[in-house]
């Protein structure tokens, strides 16, 4: 079977959904037995987001094969439970940076480089290479921005060309726009949906299927005016109104019809969806009896994306554990002492650090973990939360008061977080990061044991310092079990308080792996610890009675 080409684009606004609504179609051509593959294309000159502030852009996403991507592709992954690759994120800046570099290495011949044909062949090489690659039956490439913004067109312009090259049968082109209610009229609108379509014809694609968001029924006339004045069929105009939780988007997407009418268009012979998994997945989180709060400390926190797939992961351990998750944010920054700590953290049932960059906020992480440490708080450290929860352990058990990392102090006496022997010198950043997937063995009789149920497991990284082996011996000393590090042991990838019933920090990021009808083991276990933290130190009835 050729393999089939979806194209997702949006209109009106930017922040649609139209990564919820990529892998929730993604999710749904799976359970018809197809192989998906997801692609994300986006319009920012940056060569990859691995430099841009998480304020302005959320989170990192990192791929098995250490590429730096969008957080659409977390959302990919977690709907369609596919592990992508290096061609699902493609920027304007590496499509610059890849031709450039070609025509100085002659790979043109002496042409005259112009955006058509070199930039858009550089494009659709992408998209055709993740298709060959993945062995896909069915590509789903996301296209970033805003139908009209200056920098997506030649974007626009390269799929425009797939379907010529492949020909109707094997495309389709989904429009996700904004139908805005007005207040004042009591009405939703049509006419933006009706501009950016029009947009988007005057470019050559006319979209065959139009998925409208908005928060509320639109309404029957909304639909055939856009049916009729978008020149699509009626049952191709499909609602994606907001969910309570977006991983209900793929049950709402398929019961309005979008299943059917893409496979469909892609001419395409399948078994019936099998929601099963899923509708299960949905009834657990509707019936969950517990509650629990866990305290996100980190530098990022005015923006939630920064944090998106640790988010998730939290949730995700939630459904398995009957519990909904409530995330308390806490700003390192403000965490000035351990008073501080006992006004911010006193209720929470479990602290979260996770990774960040840069020493801002760092002493006020240290402060958390401290207080995690000394009041028997559950902890998880993922990456800098680590390096934190080790800096800590130094300072205060093992006495030297100024231990720090190389990264915020390159001359300290006691760095106990340094870059190895092999990573010094003057390398531009990145040139010493570990990303990607690598493998980690984990010592017996450990919280690390217990939560993977084996001793042979790989994880994605992304950072650039590591636990300073100097120390390693007198760590152990002193009570910090290293419970996992590289195979050949010279790397420590995870140290626990293991008499502790979840006192846990990671060098590498296993939320990028957590599922949401498979949680990620660490943080189940994580969870579950809160849960019984919770258990322990809530007052019985008799007890409140007893107070009065």
């Amino acid at each position: 079977m050729a393999t089939k080409y979806i194209f997702v684009t949006g209109g009106v606004v930017s922040g649609l959904g139209k990564g919820i609504t990529a892998a929730s179609l993604g999710r749904l051509l799976k359970t018809r037995g197809l192989k998906v593959a997801s692609q994300k294309l986006d319009p920012y000159i940056n060569v990859d987001p691995g430099t841009m502030s998480p304020l302005q852009h959320g989170e990192v996403f990192v791929t098995d094969d250490g590429t730096e991507t969008d957080l659409d592709l977390g959302h990919y992954e977690r709907f369609i439970d596919e592990n992508l690759n290096k061609y699902s994120n493609l920027t304007t800046g590496k499509v610059y940076w890849n031709v450039l570099n070609k025509e100085r290495q002659g790979a043109y011949l002496g042409q005259t480089v112009q955006i058509i044909p070199h930039i858009t062949n550089e494009i659709k090489s992408y998209i055709y290479n993740l298709a060959k690659s993945t062995e896909a039956d069915v590509v789903i490439t996301e296209i970033g921005g805003t139908t009209g913004d200056i920098e997506s067109q030649p974007f626009l312009e390269a799929i425009r060309q797939v379907g010529i090259e492949q020909g109707p049968e094997n495309c389709c082109y989904i429009h996700v726009v904004l139908v805005p209610y007005i207040s004042g009229s009591d009405e939703y609108k049509s006419k933006p949906a009706q501009h950016s379509c029009k947009e988007l014809q005057g470019m050559g694609i006319a979209p065959n299927v139009i998925v409208l968001r908005a928060d509320g029924p639109v309404g029957s006339d909304i639909k055939r005016k856009i049916s009729m004045f978008c020149n699509v069929r009626p049952d191709c105009v499909i609602e994606n109104l907001t969910m309570p939780s977006l991983y209900e988007c793929p049950l709402m997407l398929d019961a309005a019809g979008l299943t059917n009418v893409v496979v469909r268009q892609l001419h395409l012979t399948t078994p019936p969806t099998d929601l099963t998994e899923w509708k299960e997945l949905i009834s657990r989180i509707a019936t969950r009896s517990r509650t629990c709060t866990i305290a996100l400390v980190g530098k990022y926190v005015k923006l939630h994306d920064a944090y998106l797939s640790v988010m998730e992961s939290l949730y995700h351990a939630g459904f398995e554990t009957e519990s909904k998750v409530n995330i308390k944010w806490v700003d390192s920054e403000t965490l000035l002492d351990q008073d501080r700590c006992a006004e911010e953290l006193a209720e929470v049932d479990g602290i979260i650090l996770p990774g960040g960059f840069g020493d801002r906020g760092i002493e006020g992480m240290i402060q958390a973990a401290q207080y995690a440490r000394e009041q028997h708080i559950p902890y998880f450290g993922i990456c800098l939360g680590m390096q934190i929860m080790v800096m800590e352990y130094a300072r205060n058990v093992l006495g030297y008061a100024d231990a720090n990392s190389s990264e915020f102090t390159p001359d300290g006496a006691h760095n106990v977080i340094a870059l190895m022997p092999d990573q010094q010198g003057n390398i531009p950043k990145g040139g010493t990061m570990r990303l990607g997937k690598y493998p980690c063995t984990i010592k017996p009789d450990t919280t690390m044991a217990r939560c993977y149920g084996k001793q042979e497991i790989d994880e994605r990284h992304r950072h650039r310092y590591e636990f300073n082996n100097d120390y390693r011996a007198e760590f152990e000393e002193k009570g910090l079990t290293i419970a996992g590090t590289s195979p050949d042991g010279r790397l420590v990838e995870a140290v626990e308080l293991t008499e502790r019933p979840f006192h846990v920090g990671v060098q590498f990021h296993p939320e990028f792996k957590s599922r949401p009808n498979r949680a990620h083991p660490l943080f189940k276990g994580f969870v579950a610890a809160a849960l019984q933290y919770q258990t322990e130190h809530t007052p019985t009835s008799h007890e409140v009675m007893m107070d009065q």
